[in-house]
C-alpha cells in the first residue's frame, strides 16, 4: 500500500445496492490537513454556491464524519459580521450530506455504480445554539449517525469553534433513492 499503517484507517461499507461489504483504505487526515477541500468538496455535495456551508472534509469512518467551514465575509448566511443560526444549522445538514456524497464516491472508486440519494431535513430536535461565529472563523462540524430505519436517518450535529461547542442538535434526514 506504500503508506504507514498508523495513518491508514480501515473501515466497512454495505453496499445497500448490493448488499456486500465492500472493504475500503482511506488515508486519515493527519495534522492540519485535511482529507478534501474546495472543489473535490463541492462535487460531492448537492448545493452549489451561494449554498455551499462545507469547504472541507476533515475524517470519515462508518459513523462519524467531520467537516469544515472558513466563515467568508460574503457568505450567505453572514449578518453584521457574524454566522447567523440558518447558517450553522445548513452547515450540519451539508456535512452530513457531505458524508453521503464521499461513501458514494469510494463506493464508485470500488466500482460500483451508485446513484447518489437525496437527503430532506424531516426535523430538527434539541438545537442548542450556545455562539454564533464571526467572520474570518473556522469552524469544525462532527455529525455522528445515531440510526437508521428505512430511509430516515437520525444524526446528533456538534459544530466548534476552536474546540468549544457552538451548537448542537439532531436532525432526522430522509433520503429519496432514485
Amino acid at each position: 500500500m506504500g503508506e504507514d499503517s498508523a495513518n491508514v484507517l480501515f473501515y466497512t461499507f454495505v453496499s445497500s445496492t448490493k448488499n456486500e461489504t465492500i472493504k475500503i483504505y482511506k488515508r486519515m487526515s493527519t495534522q492540519n490537513k485535511p482529507l478534501l477541500e474546495g472543489a473535490s468538496v463541492s462535487a460531492l455535495i448537492p448545493q452549489k454556491p451561494p449554498i455551499e456551508m462545507v469547504d472541507k472534509l476533515w475524517f470519515n469512518d462508518t459513523t462519524t464524519t467531520i467537516s469544515g467551514l472558513t466563515i467568508r465575509e460574503d457568505n450567505l448566511f453572514c449578518k453584521d459580521g457574524i454566522f447567523t443560526e440558518p447558517g450553522i444549522i445548513e452547515n450540519i445538514a451539508q456535512t452530513a450530506a457531505l458524508r453521503v456524497g464521499y461513501v458514494v464516491s469510494l463506493m464508485e472508486q470500488n466500482g460500483e455504480k451508485v446513484n447518489p440519494p437525496i437527503g430532506y431535513i424531516g426535523a430538527i430536535k434539541r438545537l442548542v445554539i450556545h455562539q454564533l461565529p464571526p467572520v474570518g472563523s473556522e469552524l469544525r462540524t462532527e455529525v455522528t449517525i445515531q440510526q437508521v430505519i428505512f430511509e430516515v436517518t437520525l444524526i446528533a450535529g456538534k459544530t466548534t469553534l476552536n474546540g468549544e461547542t457552538i451548537a448542537e442538535c439532531e436532525m432526522k434526514i430522509f433520503l429519496k433513492k432514485d
